[in-house]
């Protein structure tokens, strides 16, 4: 019998949820019951939504009321965050430039959300790129407000992906680390919240079919490792992840390698700030997401991020291109993904003879 409240469905027949999810009834039948219309458009799992006047996204500097936000954003996808404003810029400029979309003329890439001072969003096309500041309270103030633009803007499947930076546990940096499991420091696959003073204990789960899906483009031809893992997810940067460089510390070097190798032991490949809080939300509202990160150290090795500037940027693009590269793949099965011979070249044969006297210049 079904739980109290939730529709029988037959998970064969639905394309939305994941085969990852076939075996857990409750989850599934929330997809399709709580979090879905029929036309896949995203269904909020709070009714007071819909008896507002107007709904302002306020961190995001948005309104149902002031802002067209279906017109704005229905086209929307895939939602892509990250930490810092500068990074998601650039990667809206990467990913512009990756699935041929173009501005008008005339016209730049606009933070969206600037008069909010919080956040900054781009939008590309289907893609939208925002910044989610640092740690977990962010990250949630940050998925409501985007849950509920998914919402507004009647998006249908909008997949979310976190692009981030982490420390490693016994793998280099540079190496492009999918999160499988999402764990807080007690190792649960969960995310702790305290509601009306109450402790709400939520599964962080997140799409194994996605993750899988993400392995599968990495390239032989790529000068890393692109591995799947189990990530930890800390409220504090210093003690919090055993390091030894904080304001304050008080415990040994060894018990914290003792803990490091206990992580590892464990199937904890990487260690990061965000990803409890952004699988337990986009789980709750069953949107599929995954987290992709890239290590910018070996945490058995030290603390303290040594690599160049230089290099450090390079790696910080690894788990950007890869994400590409499923964007691209996605809308190019659904026939969305703007060819450049078709969109920006006028006549492929002066084309090729333009290249040809290129090369014979060079």
């Amino acid at each position: 019998m079904p739980p109290t409240g939730l529709i029988a469905v037959n998970t064969e027949d639905c394309e939305r949820c994941s085969d990852d999810y076939e075996d857990e009834y409750e989850f599934h039948a929330s997809v399709c019951v709580w979090t879905r219309y029929s036309d896949g458009t995203v269904k909020l799992r709070n009714s007071n939504i819909e008896l507002m006047d107007q709904d302002i996204l306020y961190h995001l500097a948005l309104g149902s009321g002031s802002h067209d936000l279906q017109e704005m954003f229905g086209d929307v996808k895939f939602v892509c965050m990250g930490g810092a404003p500068k990074r998601m810029e650039n990667f809206a400029h990467f990913i512009m430039s990756e699935i041929g979309y173009k501005l008008p003329a005339g016209t730049k890439l606009e933070d969206i959300s600037a008069y909010s001072y919080r956040y900054s969003m781009y939008k590309v096309g289907p893609v939208l790129c925002v910044s989610h500041g640092m740690g977990t309270p962010s990250v949630s103030i940050l998925l409501h407000e985007l849950i509920k633009l998914m919402y507004h803007a009647k998006c249908q499947d909008p997949v979310f992906i976190r692009i981030g930076t982490c420390g490693g546990i016994g793998v280099e940096g540079g190496t492009v680390i999918i999160t499988e499991e999402a764990l807080d420091s007690h190792m649960r696959n969960a995310h702790e919240f305290t509601i009306l003073g109450k402790t709400v204990l939520r599964p962080a789960k997140l799409d194994k079919k996605l993750a899988r899906e993400l392995k599968a483009l990495a390239s032989e031809d790529d000068p890393y490792d692109t591995i799947i893992g189990k990530t930890l997810c800390t409220n504090d940067f210093y003690e919090g992840q055993g390091r030894l460089d904080g304001a304050f510390c008080e415990f040994s070097e060894a018990e914290k390698m003792e803990y490091l190798e206990m992580l590892g032991s464990k199937g904890v490949v990487n260690i990061e700030m965000e990803s409890t809080i952004f699988a337990a939300l986009t789980y709750h509202a069953g949107i599929k997401a995954a987290v992709v990160c890239v290590a910018l150290l070996n945490r058995l090795n030290g603390d303290q991020v040594n690599a160049p500037k230089e290099v450090m940027h390079e790696w910080q693009n690894r788990p950007q291109t890869l994400i590409s590269r499923y964007i691209c793949k996605t809308l190019a099965q659904k026939g969305q993904l703007k060819s450049l011979s078709r969109g920006s070249i006028k006549s492929p044969r002066r084309f090729k003879l333009v290249q040809q006297e290129s090369q014979a210049h060079e």
